[in-house]
């Protein structure tokens, strides 16, 4: 069973070994990575988010638990991360951030969602999209007020009015085209109308290609991290993320938030994905955790491909 699991996932990280190949031997320069994943995260993947929720039967749909379930665990994930960077690696409040951001913040719409449609089919796209509608908001939200206290707690500069923060990341996140797609696709949903097919026919073309795209760009962007300095504290994050988050949520999603199986398996798969580039972009931004996300980065995405399948395993085994 194992092995037709990792059969089933051995295509997908080929496509993002053939990314890092080209990008290895030059064919395609290293900036070509970072142009592709801007490229998925602004068109491709907002196309297909918005074709699947504004097409989709959501009547009836209850997100809440899958947030309980989900959040919940990444919120454990966080905290474990951050301890673990600030009391037994002895650093900096703004390396715990990055650490905890590290050890939680998941790369769905790359990784996960070709993962996850692969493995289980294009109706998991609905609580994909669900789990995405949130993450990035509410967890940027999040990150960004606790980085903000841990910039003061440093002694780095004075704290900001609240308002201030907040405001000036909601007007960044409103201006996402993820957000915006996930605005558009339910109100389209909830207006009855049918979606025209002359636009689907510019949307099925865009939404087909999210998958491949996102996982070539993965391969590129792994050059720019790769694995460096001190991994201890990288080695310990990467299992906080793909290994104790994706059994907290198998636990809360089946036994305590009592999921349909599909949804069960889909949390489960999302909070096993690798973490997401976001993490070392933060840590460049604050100056602090540079090593510690990109190893996270690195090791998660290489080692995804065996926790990925034993968790499909796992899943399979219990009937999801």
């Amino acid at each position: 069973m194992l092995f037709s699991t990792l059969h089933v996932l051995f295509p997908i990280f080929a496509t993002v070994g053939v990314g890092y190949g080209f990008g290895y031997i030059g064919v395609l320069g290293k900036q070509v990575g970072d142009n592709l994943s801007t490229f998925c995260i602004s068109v491709l993947i907002p196309a297909l988010i918005f074709r699947t929720l504004a097409t989709s039967n959501l009547a009836g749909l209850n997100p809440w638990a899958l947030w309980g379930t989900y959040y919940t665990a990444l919120a454990t994930s966080a905290l474990l991360g951050g301890y673990t960077v600030r009391k037994l690696f002895g650093r900096e409040a703004r390396a715990a951030c990055i650490g905890g951001f590290s050890a939680a913040f998941s790369n769905i719409a790359l990784v996960g969602i070709p993962v996850i449609t692969s493995a289980l089919g294009q109706d998991a796209l609905i609580p994909i999209s669900l789990i995405i509608s949130v993450h990035t908001p509410t967890v940027t939200l999040v990150f960004v007020l606790v980085m903000e206290r841990a910039v003061v707690v440093d002694g780095y500069q004075e704290a900001k009015p609240f308002k201030e923060v907040v405001y000036g990341l909601l007007n960044t996140l409103l201006k996402s085209p993820l957000i915006l797609a996930i605005i558009l696709g339910l109100s389209w949903n909830f207006s009855g109308l049918e979606l025209p097919t002359l636009l689907d026919g510019v949307l099925s073309p865009l939404a087909k290609a999210a998958s491949p795209v996102a996982l070539f760009s993965v391969g590129m962007t792994l050059l720019n991290y790769g694995i460096r300095g001190n991994i201890a504290i990288g080695s310990v994050l990467s299992m906080l993320k793909i290994v104790v988050m994706p059994a907290l949520v198998l636990v809360l999603g089946a036994y305590v938030f009592q999921l349909e199986p599909l949804w069960v398996a889909v949390a489960t798969l999302a909070a096993a994905c690798p973490t997401g580039v976001v993490a070392y972009l933060y840590a460049s931004k604050f100056g602090t955790g540079h090593a510690m996300s990109a190893n996270s980065i690195s090791l998660t995405t290489i080692l995804s491909i065996i926790t990925l399948s034993f968790w499909l395993w796992v899943l399979n085994l219990l009937g999801y």
